[in-house]
C-alpha cells in the first residue's frame, strides 16, 4: 500500500511505502505525481519516499514505476529516499530508475525524516555557490541605505 503523506504541499509530493508494492499502488501514486506534474506546469517537482516499512515490489510494478519516471524525468528535480532497511537494499531497488531519473536524489534514515522534507523542498540549486555581486560596496554605491532592510 502506498499513502500520500500530509506534509505534502506546492511542488512536493511524498509517499510512505506500506508492505509489498503491486501494479495498483503504483498507478495510483503515478496519478497523483503525473497530476502534480501539471498543474505546475514548466516548475519541477520534488518526491519523497518513506521505504521504512516496505517489504518488497512487484515486478509489473517496478517495471510500471521505471516506465512513469523515463516519461517524467525532466519535471522531477529532487528525490528524497528515507528509510529503507540497508543502503544496500535501496540501491538494488532504484539503480535502474536512479539511470532514468536525472534529478538528485540522497537517502535519509528514518530519524532524519524533517531533514529530508527540507532538502526535497529546497530548490535544485540549492547547494551551488552564490551569484557574484554586480557592484562593489565601494565607489558610487558606498553610502547607500537600502529603505527596506526592516521588513
Amino acid at each position: 500500500m502506498i499513502e500520500r503523506l500530509t506534509e505534502s504541499s506546492g511542488g512536493v509530493i511524498g509517499f510512505k511505502v506500506v508492505g509489498h508494492v503491486t501494479v495498483e499502488d503504483a498507478e495510483k501514486m503515478e496519478q497523483q505525481i503525473h497530476f502534480l506534474i501539471q498543474s505546475r506546469g514548466k516548475r519541477p517537482i520534488g518526491i519523497l519516499a518513506d521505504l521504512s516499512e516496505m517489504d518488497g515490489i512487484d515486478l509489473q510494478a517496478r517495471w510500471e514505476e521505471i516506465r512513469f519516471l523515463q516519461k517524467y524525468n525532466m519535471h522531477i528535480a529532487r528525490m528524497a529516499v528515507v528509510g529503507a532497511h540497508t543502503w544496500e537494499k535501496v540501491k538494488s531497488m532504484f539503480v535502474v530508475a536512479a539511470a532514468l531519473l536525472q534529478a538528485e536524489t540522497l537517502y535519509f534514515e528514518q530519524s532524519e525524516l524533517h531533514h529530508a522534507w527540507h532538502w526535497v523542498r529546497t530548490s535544485k540549486h540549492a547547494l551551488d555557490p552564490p551569484p557574484p555581486r554586480i557592484s562593489a560596496p565601494e565607489g558610487v554605491w558606498k553610502d547607500y541605505v537600502p529603505e527596506y532592510m526592516d521588513v
